[in-house]
């Protein structure tokens, strides 16, 4: 049987006569350990990928991190590092069918000339469960050695069996400083880079990519290379070009969000919203506001965020907030963006400066959890529906007594059996809630005090 060899990026000289014409980003990815750049946590020295590597020792492993911060990079510099045949798939582009087979053929290296197979799934989240299913027993009996790439959190997307199996390295994004090192390895690279060019690519240009690239070096270095590309002369190689700060921001033109409506970025987003509208940080707020919106989040999730805080978070501290949540979510659907936005701000504003408790979300917590975990409760028969003639008969609604006919709107009366009488709701002493509490109280020394007459006003005037 003829022997695959392993897969680098680019191997074959056919391979490197393609390298030539693929982006600036593939063409200067670095193929050896020393030369990564980034995730010094895990890939620096000493650290445990790279103890990994040294010790050729490597266990199936799972790269999780946003986009261009070196997972396929770094996955094959893998494959260069080790020896072992390297087996390539794009999630979204391969089925059950694609991955039996390679599983197949690695399985049958390993009898034959007990070589070992490193199996990189890129996007391994866009496949099912019954696909991520199809590799546990090979991952498990040491078959093939996964690695898996992802932007989604692999606790959520990846298979718990799969995860169990895999050590899992999460990528940050790149630093700046890292950016730069990067733009500058690509300007002077005279093998697959700028090197060979009179290229001057001025600092503050370099600095403007590095910042406006949020961590990502793919898009640090497309904008680069369209501003090479733009700048060079048709016909004359060898006239110097000059890369200003203009000529990066004309590059770049709109700045891209990075955004999935359904991904770790969505949520993380909300829960940044929301727990900057509890912490009463209407600047924070704004901003993750914002995030949002530019992103492209639906405006009726946002508008739900805002209206849950302000019933959970505010409650009935500000009860005008719940009602301002409530209008910004009508408004949004009436208009939707541009103009939804400032409905939006002026509610999520309002809510993190609006005075907090959480009692009332508190009092149905517990509520809850009693009505699920204790006894039931009956209704008492003064209490219960008294509006049908059956109901005179069994005495429902007989002994209810109408507190608008009573002196100040209230009579002492069961509401909840003694036996499953509990304290629910906790008002504070915050905004309008402190009101509530006061009146409660007021209440509570009439029901204990012993002497109190109830006088009923006649005809029931409320």
């Amino acid at each position: 049987m003829k022997e695959k060899q392993a897969k680098t990026l680019f191997n074959s000289s056919e391979d490197k006569l393609l390298q030539g014409f693929a982006p600036l980003a593939v063409r200067v990815r670095p193929q050896n350990i020393d030369d990564f750049v980034g995730q010094a946590h895990f890939a620096g020295p000493g650290k445990l990928l790279r103890r990994m590597l040294e010790s050729a020792s490597l266990t199936s492993i799972i790269l999780y991190g946003p986009p261009g911060t070196g997972k396929t990079t770094l996955a094959h510099i893998i494959a260069n590092h080790i020896n072992a045949v390297f087996e390539y798939i794009s999630a979204p582009a391969a089925g059950v069918k694609e991955i039996r087979q390679v599983l197949t053929d690695a399985k049958d290296r390993l009898i034959a000339s007990r070589q070992k197979t490193v199996f990189f799934i890129d996007e391994i989240h866009r496949f099912n469960r019954a696909q991520q299913d199809v590799l546990l027993d090979d991952v498990e009996n040491g078959i093939v050695t996964l690695i898996g790439a992802t932007t989604e959190n692999p606790f959520f997307y990846v298979n718990s069996p799969l995860v169990s199996r895999s050590t899992i390295f999460t990528f940050e994004p790149l630093s700046p400083e890292d950016i730069k090192k990067i733009i500058r390895r690509a300007v002077q690279d005279k093998c697959f880079g700028y090197g060979n060019l009179q290229l001057i690519v001025q600092d503050e240009a370099i600095n403007f990519l590095a910042d406006i690239c949020d961590g990502d070096a793919r898009r640090a270095l497309t904008a680069l290379e369209v501003a090479v590309l733009s700048k060079q002369k048709a016909g004359r190689p060898d006239s110097q070009i000059v890369i200003t700060i203009d000529d990066a921001r004309d590059s770049v033109q709109r700045k891209s969000v990075q955004y999935d409506g359904s991904g770790d970025t969505h949520y993380d987003l909300a829960s940044a919203l929301q727990k900057s509208m509890r912490g009463s940080d209407p600047d924070a707020t704004v901003y993750w506001l914002a995030r949002m919106i530019a992103g492209g989040e639906d405006v009726r999730f946002i508008a739900r965020r805002i209206a849950v805080c302000a019933a959970e978070d505010v409650g009935n501290a500000d009860p005008i907030a719940t009602v301002l949540a409530a209008s910004a979510f009508q408004i949004s659907e009436f208009v939707g963006l541009p103009e939804a936005q400032l409905a939006l701000a002026q509610a999520a504003i309002y809510v993190a400066c609006a005075p907090k408790s959480n009692a009332s979300s508190a009092a149905i917590g517990s509520a809850i959890g009693d009505v699920q975990n204790e006894k039931t409760v009956a209704v008492p028969k003064h209490l219960k529906d008294s509006h049908y003639s059956a109901a005179k008969k069994m005495g429902f609604g007989a002994e209810y007594k109408y507190p608008h006919s009573f002196e100040g709107g209230f009579v002492v009366q069961e509401y909840l059996p003694g036996g499953a009488k509990k304290k629910y709701y906790k008002p504070t002493e915050r905004g309008y809630e402190k009101n509530i509490r006061g009146y409660l109280q007021k209440l509570e020394i009439l029901i204990k005090d012993s002497k109190a007459k109830w006088i009923e006003r006649p005809n029931g005037a409320g």
